[in-house]
């Protein structure tokens, strides 16, 4: 009887030690991604945007913020701390700022990515501007993914949507990043950005993809069109580790007319900077602006 019971006390030991999310997760990576992504400052890049809106391109900036973190899948937050009920995810804030004339446009993506994981644990997205402003959540659910958007837009507002679960759009920027090689391809169904679900006021919904890569001894680009939406969306990334993102461009039409012009949106990459910048947030501070070229 004491031999059974010391066999289940170490067998209980071992799946609580297997149960520690965050030490598989980082024994999973090669020591040269941990020491990269696990050191404790974030990656920040910035990129020259030119942005389609109202049937004109803008200028302004875009940038990257990747950094890990633990996740709460009860909160659905970042958690306070590592725990054994945590996960592990690599968050990626993706931000746009242009201005349409008079007024500016702030955009922020945001999405926790598990680091061995295949689908975001939560996507919020937010639109800024002087007409008013919009939030949008997806989260996975058992039967694919809840949808809740908060606008200013009569009719816009939904509640607890559920769509089946497909690829990500928004995804593809996490992947690149973590394992380039497990970017799909073919034709397969896809929620678009939500950044330009958001612009084009197009519903969320799915819609059939057509993906490819080009790969060649510098670099990888990654496409994906979409014929019913007319939209075609090029990501350009090193084709080496840490495989950072070099540029994307983004056609559609551009307006909300049969006959809006196609136009194409664009981002190039300005400079990166690995920094803890939460903790850079004094007036003296201001100068990392310039490193990064945002002022």
């Amino acid at each position: 009887m004491r031999i059974i019971c010391a066999l289940l006390s170490l067998l209980l030991l071992f799946a609580c030690k297997n149960n520690d999310v965050n030490a598989q997760v980082k024994g999973e990576l090669s020591q040269e991604m941990k020491s990269y992504w696990y050191n404790n400052d974030a990656e920040l890049s910035s990129y020259d945007l030119v942005q389609a809106r109202y049937g004109e391109l803008r200028k302004g900036t875009a940038v990257l913020v990747y950094v890990t973190e633990p996740f709460s899948e009860k909160s659905f937050t970042k958690a306070n701390q590592a725990s054994t009920n945590t996960i592990s995810v690599l968050k990626l804030n993706f931000t746009k700022n242009f201005n349409t004339g008079i007024y500016p446009y702030s955009m922020m993506n945001s999405s926790f990515f598990p680091v061995n994981g295949n689908s975001s644990l939560k996507i919020s997205s937010s639109t800024q501007e002087w007409c008013g402003h919009v939030y949008t959540e997806v989260k996975p659910v058992d039967k694919g993914f809840e949808v809740n958007i908060r606008s200013y837009f009569e009719g816009e507002s939904i509640d607890k949507v559920t769509i089946k679960k497909v690829l990500l759009e928004d995804d593809i920027w996490s992947i690149i990043r973590l394992n380039p090689n497990a970017l799909p391809e073919g034709k397969l169904e896809v929620l678009p950005s939500l950044f330009y679900m958001r612009l084009a006021h197009k519903d969320l919904k799915i819609y059939r993809c057509e993906v490819s890569k080009k790969i060649d001894k510098q670099m990888i680009t990654y496409s994906m069109k979409y014929p019913e939406l007319r939209r075609n969306l090029d990501i350009t990334f090193e084709n080496k580790f840490p495989y950072k993102i070099l540029s994307w461009s983004e056609s559609y039409p551009d307006g909300y007319n049969n006959d809006a012009e196609i136009l194409t949106t664009s981002g190039t990459l300005k400079k990166t900077i690995k920094i803890d910048y939460w903790n850079k947030n004094s007036n003296a501070d201001l100068e990392l602006r310039k490193d990064l070229g945002l002022d």
